[in-house]
């Protein structure tokens, strides 16, 4: 999922380079608005994730600081790091690591969680795919052409 993850960042980011910052912050009816935003919001929910999963420094602010990661530029480098972070970190993932519990506080609910690691491992990914839909959608919408999605037509490079 990484290597996919990968893959399909750089399809939605290399489209979304070519539109104009005014068009990449359009509101365009989505939930976070925007495609700026909703990629903001997929890195900061990322980086979130893997501070309670790995040994990433969890985002300041909150999901609904739309943008989080207001400069496109600076967006883009910290995508491209995390999604080779996302690829280290994959490659050393042992079954003790996915195994047991994940204790954390939500602060969308303002609680204490307790899930299994495998099932937060899985919404991490989830989540990147449901908002990259999201954008995928904006970005034609917006007369760009994001590359497919199906993971068996994922190119031999990012296997």
């Amino acid at each position: 999922m990484a290597r996919y993850n990968r893959w399909q960042n750089e399809s939605i980011y290399g489209a979304a380079d070519g539109l104009s910052d005014e068009a990449r912050r359009m509101d365009r009816g989505s939930f976070f608005g925007s495609i700026h935003a909703t990629l903001s919001h997929v890195l900061w929910a990322d980086e979130l994730w893997m501070s309670r999963l790995s040994d990433w420094t969890a985002p300041s602010g909150t999901s609904r600081e739309v943008p989080l990661y207001n400069d496109w530029e600076d967006l883009k480098a910290r995508r491209a790091a995390a999604d080779q972070r996302f690829l280290s970190w994959g490659e050393t993932l042992s079954q003790s690591d996915v195994d047991g519990n994940l204790e954390w506080y939500s602060g969308t609910l303002k609680r204490g969680m307790t899930s299994p690691r495998g099932i937060c491992i899985m919404q991490v990914f989830n989540h990147q795919t449901h908002h990259r839909g999201q954008v995928h959608a904006m970005l034609t919408a917006a007369g760009a052409s994001p590359e497919d999605t199906d993971i068996p037509f994922m190119p031999d490079a990012y296997l």
